[in-house]
């Protein structure tokens, strides 16, 4: 693991006893030490597998395998630690591979003895995260050795497979500073978890739910590994599974079961028989009794040369093939048990470890360029961390993918259960990560929006029950959401759905927007004027912006589709109406500044709970949508302007010391953030809508977008600093951006900052793909993903000339046209017929391209 500049300045700080904390953005990633390594826990895990967190200081924590979320959990005795024996040293030394741990120290019957934390562990370390990558260089100055560590799950944008293996891959790198040779011995300790189902915490190898616990060891080709299973259960519950753990190399030693003894007699065998034999018996061990399960170790042996670079990589896997619908049925008998997609692939985790180190090369390479041309862009480091971070979404315990390749996710997850189960539309309109990387899986949602969740009257459920059914639940449709899911499905149509795919649900679209005709538009004026429920989960009463600007989308959408399909008296009516609502809208709701609600206020339930002349961060969101999927303008730009500049300059706090706030808390103290809602004018309600005082990271990251959108630079990355500084490692975690739960899915609205950035937008209809950087234009670089193919874009600009080059790195590309930024009057291309519109050059390129992987596309613009 190489360490930048500012990790090597951050380790010699940490090896003089600096006493600073650093939690830095870089370039190549964040990096933490001291302090900030308290909060981190970077999640290792296959989309849709569930994950197992890295601590900041090395540690195993959070494990979430086990089908559901598990915040604070551990696996007693579960670490990896090593032992060094010649090279100077007067006797063996043994070091669990994780930094010290950091106070407090406060448990009334002494620190968790489980953790193993009563070992001896490196006195610093420097944690470095650049999603899916984490690194971890140690300090210990009385050791001969240098010692880092790095982490990660294989994550390629638009293959699914490869990215949902159920595994995290650990490779501990060992250089030696010695003056001969060290004998080392590398051993990853685990308990065997089988038959504990996530819910609660575990202790110790006692519990009714053990028992028949298995841990066999097996060799397959050149590695090695224990696989860890259970007698118990059959495989039609959802206590079945297995974990296996897998190591390359060409010596092992290993205990299948520690030996047992009164009071904490096994863990002190464990350590004197490490210690002074630095080898383990290797012998075959009978399962559990009733009620116990076992601790075991697998060793891999070695020897380091004076200054030889050795590493140790281990595949930690996990199998748990079924998940407990425990959300559903309270007034029923229990659901039946729902399976996982990943789990068809493999019969047990011991082949999906094997597979991993098999091909590890592959997988490590594959990932590294998806992450390197994400980190060597020329965007700014707070928006590339902010966008690779919350991609861990959808491998987190908030999404699950069942059998057939449906992709259901929770809004977040609380500690220990899900929150707000499934696929909720208002929440997912936010969402645009798992559509640009993942598409298939997103497309797996409008499958079930415009299916199971479809009723016979038009209207949509707005979230998903398991098991499906026809018209999913009985609660009222939400008005944003609804409306949002008719531009998602344009959006997936865009990102390379096929019109075979757009015209099978056609109809259930046509019907879920025109139910807006019967509920929320009945007079069919272009605005929203009925009880509009919303993401805020309260009713709007009254024409707003924020339900009405997706409902303007949704219209627009609706055209764009249905005169593709052939449908023109319904494009025409639906852009007929969108222009007379945008107008409408304006007209009635622009108070010069920003756009407000008019409350309806015959309307018994509209006493409260509304927003009424507040400035709303949410109040041109479907205007955001329709940037990011090229949808163009819905309202009067100039009045977008400036009711984005409105939202920043009410909105955006500073300090929050001094706010008084009754509701949920996500900034305080010297922090900054962007309040939901404002009266700037005053009249404010006496109960306003309920959210409207908290901070959510997913708005904040829907108006940055549009800020930049709309060419206000500095504010749009001064509320993404504002973000990305509130999680600093120090008091909240950089993987885990929460708000009705953790991990949660509105923060997915990052990815649109780098669509806002780059300029970025396609559509695979029309064999099109545009770029408009609004950064670093005259020397640019960044990644794209378009739902057929991903890659790199770069452009040189000086007067008069514009290179511009698209790389494919996954994917096929298949191009006609390419729009790219130019303001001369007049422009030329030899490759391509050129047209100018407005600040953009239009290429139609004289021959079709087909760019697969490793194919570049450079184009050279002349005035």
């Amino acid at each position: 693991m190489k360490l930048t500049r500012r990790e090597l300045l951050a380790s010699a700080a940490a090896a003089a006893g600096a006493p600073a904390a650093i939690s830095h953005p870089t370039a190549r990633g964040r990096s933490f030490t001291k302090d900030a390594l308290r909060e981190v826990a970077f999640p290792i895990g296959g989309i849709g597998t569930g994950t197992v967190s890295l601590g900041g200081c090395g540690q195993f924590r959070d494990w979430e395998i086990f089908n559901r979320p598990g915040k604070g959990s551990i696996l007693p005795f579960t670490f990896v630690s090593a032992r060094f024996e010649g090279g100077g040293l007067a006797k063996p030394r043994i070091r669990v591979l994780e930094r010290q741990p950091l106070p407090p120290f406060n448990q009334g019957d002494g620190y968790i003895r489980t953790t193993g934390l009563g070992l001896p562990r490196f006195r610093e370390a420097v944690f470095s995260g650049s999603y899916p990558f984490a690194g971890i260089r140690f300090h210990d100055p009385k050791l001969p050795v240098a010692v880092s560590l790095e982490a990660f799950n294989p994550m390629i944008p638009l293959d699914t497979a490869e990215s949902s293996l159920p595994v995290a891959l650990l490779s501990y790198r060992f250089t030696s500073r010695a003056p001969s040779d060290i004998k080392l011995a590398v051993a990853f300790s685990a308990m065997n978890p089988i038959g504990f189902d996530g819910a609660g915490k575990l202790s110790q190898r006692n519990a009714p739910f053990f028992g028949k616990n298995r841990n066999e060891f097996r060799r397959q080709d050149s590695a090695a590994g224990l696989l860890m299973s259970s007698a118990k259960y059959a495989p039609d519950s959802p206590r079945h599974g297995s974990l296996a753990i897998l190591s390359t190399g060409d010596d092992f030693s290993y205990r299948a079961a520690w030996e047992h003894g009164a009071w904490w007699d096994d863990f002190q065998k464990w350590w004197d028989e490490f210690e002074a034999k630095g080898r383990f018996a290797s012998q075959p061990a009978p399962e559990s009794g009733e009620g116990r399960t076992e601790y075991a170790t697998l060793a891999n042996h070695l020897t380091l040369a004076p200054g030889e670079t050795r590493t140790v990589t281990f595949a930690l896997a996990w199998h748990f093939p079924l998940r407990e619908n425990y959300w559903s049925g309270h007034d029923q008998a229990a659901p039946p048990p729902l399976h996982n997609d990943y789990a068809n692939r493999w019969p047990s985790a011991w082949e999906p470890a094997a597979y991993a180190l098999n091909n590890h090369s592959r997988l490590h390479q594959a990932t590294r360029d998806y992450r390197d041309t994400l980190y060597s862009s020329t965007l700014p480091a707070d928006v590339i961390d902010a966008v690779s971070s919350q991609s861990c979404i959808p491998r987190t315990t908030t999404l699950m993918v069942l059998d057939g390749g449906h992709a259901l996710g929770f809004e977040g997850c609380h500690d220990n259960s899900g929150c707000c189960p499934m696929n909720c539309t208002h929440v997912y309109n936010y969402e645009h990560t798992l559509a640009f990387l993942y598409p298939d899986l997103e497309r797996s949602m409008r499958d079930i929006d415009f299916s199971w969740n479809m009723r016979a009257d038009g209207s949509m459920s707005f979230r998903t029950p398991l098991p499906f059914r026809q018209g999913g639940n009985d609660f009222r449709p939400a008005a944003d959401g609804q409306m949002g899911t008719v531009i998602k499905m344009y959006r997936e149509w865009q990102l390379g759905g096929s019109d075979d795919w757009l015209r099978k649900y056609w109809p259930q679209v046509k019907r879920a927007l025109e139910y807006a005709w019967v509920q929320w538009d009945a007079n069919r004026d272009g605005l929203m004027e009925g009880e509009q429920h919303n993401t805020y989960d309260i009713e709007f009463y009254g024409p707003n912006s924020m339900t009405g600007a997706f409902y303007l989308g949704a219209l627009r959408a609706g055209a764009e589709m249905a005169r593709h399909l052939g449908d023109t008296a319904a494009a025409d009516r639906y852009l007929q109406l969108a222009q007379k609502g945008a107008a409408g809208l304006d007209r009635l709701l622009y108070n010069g500044e920003y756009y407000v609600q008019k409350v309806d206020e015959s309307k018994p339930k509209a006493k409260n709970y509304q927003y009424g002349e507040g400035c709303l961060s949410d109040q041109v969101l479907g205007q955001w949508f329709a940037e990011v999927v090229d949808l163009g303008k819905l309202l009067p730009h100039d009045h977008v302007k400036s009711a984005l500049s409105s939202i920043f300059r009410h909105n955006f706090c500073e300090d929050f010391s001094d706010f008084p706030n009754v509701q949920r808390i996500y900034a305080m103290n010297e922090e900054k953030g962007l309040l939901l809602c404002s009266w700037p004018r005053g009249k404010r309600p006496a109960l306003p809508f309920p959210y409207s005082d908290e901070v959510w990271t997913g708005i904040e990251y829907q108006v940055a977008s549009h800020l930049i959108y709309e060419g206000f630079l500095r504010e749009g990355l001064a509320i993404v600093s504002a973000v990305r500084g509130r999680y600093s490692g120090t008091n909240r975690n950089p993987w885990d951006e929460f708000e009705c739960g953790h991990h949660y899915a509105r923060a997915m609205s990052s990815w649109s900052l780098l669509t806002a950035l780059s300029g970025f937008a396609c559509s695979a209809p029309r064999k099109e793909i545009k770029f408009s950087p609004r950064i670093n234009a005259d020397n640019f670089r960044s990644l794209f993903s378009s739902g057929t193919a991903w890659g790199s874009y770069a452009q040189q600009r000086t007067k008069g000339k514009l290179t511009a080059t698209i790389e494919v790195k996954g994917g096929r590309l298949e191009l006609e046209q390419v729009r790219l930024p130019w303001t001369e009057k007049t422009a030329r291309a030899s490759s391509a017929a050129v047209k100018l519109a407005g600040s953009e050059a239009r290429l139609t390129l004289h021959r079709p391209v087909r760019l697969k992987v490793g194919d570049r596309l450079t184009l050279v613009v002349t005035a």
